[in-house]
């Protein structure tokens, strides 16, 4: 009966955790017609503004920049940034909006560690969001993060939890930590919306306080959904308390 009892035991539901404590959101596609998320400024104000009912005081929104699929500047980023803060305060929509960018570890982002044209964000902690491909590991890896930390920069690898070919080789994790990069990780892969290896792999990051940042990865409504249903999770709540998590502070 006990094997039984654990199998159909209820999953433990928390108060909804208050998101103003947590302040800021380090990761997200806001910035209307430039990568695949909000593809108009009033899907971009409908989004913020959710965020803002949410309780976020800030939201750090972080386009893509790839070669293949997205090329975007400091410039275009710059100027969509521009329109969305216009519309917003058209809106009367009380919230701060930076931007960074989520570069894609690419031979071609090692040309823009070196052109010095490098969106951040936190002033002058000078955080950079890369994230790798979903298949392999790059193969300079290594080399760009010491290209980054020599420019200055502070490397923040985006949704480590994601990587599946680092699942079960959790020395890939403390090399990250050993070559102080900071670790964010996506509020949904906590409810298992990335599936259950990606939610085991976040909670063991949980569990061992290796989480530097948490971040929404908002691109659309489905994703605002993924985060009311993080609110009432325990460990969704276990992280935000965690006293090395930095949001906070940006």
């Amino acid at each position: 009966m006990g094997f039984i009892s654990n199998i159909f035991k209820k999953k433990e539901i928390l108060p909804p955790f208050d998101l103003s404590a947590l302040k800021v959101d380090v990761h997200s596609h806001f910035i209307p017609g430039i990568d695949d998320g909000a593809p108009t400024v009033e899907d971009s104000v409908h989004l913020i503004t959710s965020m803002s009912n949410l309780g976020y005081k800030k939201v750090i929104t972080t386009p893509h920049i790839m070669s293949d699929y997205y090329k975007n500047t400091p410039e275009i980023i710059s100027s969509g940034l521009d329109k969305v803060r216009e519309a917003l305060y058209k809106a009367g929509v009380d919230i701060e909006v930076e931007a960074a960018a989520e570069y894609n570890l690419e031979p071609e982002f090692e040309d823009i560690i070196k052109s010095n044209n490098v969106l951040s964000f936190g002033g002058d902690e000078k955080y950079v969001l890369f994230e790798l491909s979903f298949f392999n590991e790059p193969s300079r890896l290594k080399e760009i993060i010491w290209d980054l930390s020599n420019k200055g920069f502070q490397p923040v690898l985006a949704h480590v939890e994601r990587y599946a070919y680092w699942h079960k080789k959790w020395d890939k994790i403390e090399d990250m930590i050993n070559r102080n990069v900071k670790l964010q990780l996506n509020i949904g892969s906590i409810t298992g919306a990335y599936g259950p290896e990606v939610r085991g792999m976040a909670i063991k990051l949980i569990n061992d306080e290796l989480i530097d940042f948490v971040g929404s990865d908002c691109h659309n409504p489905r994703h605002l959904d993924m985060i009311n249903h993080a609110l009432t999770d325990p460990y969704f709540h276990k992280l935000c308390n965690q006293t090395q998590l930095l949001n906070h502070s940006l």
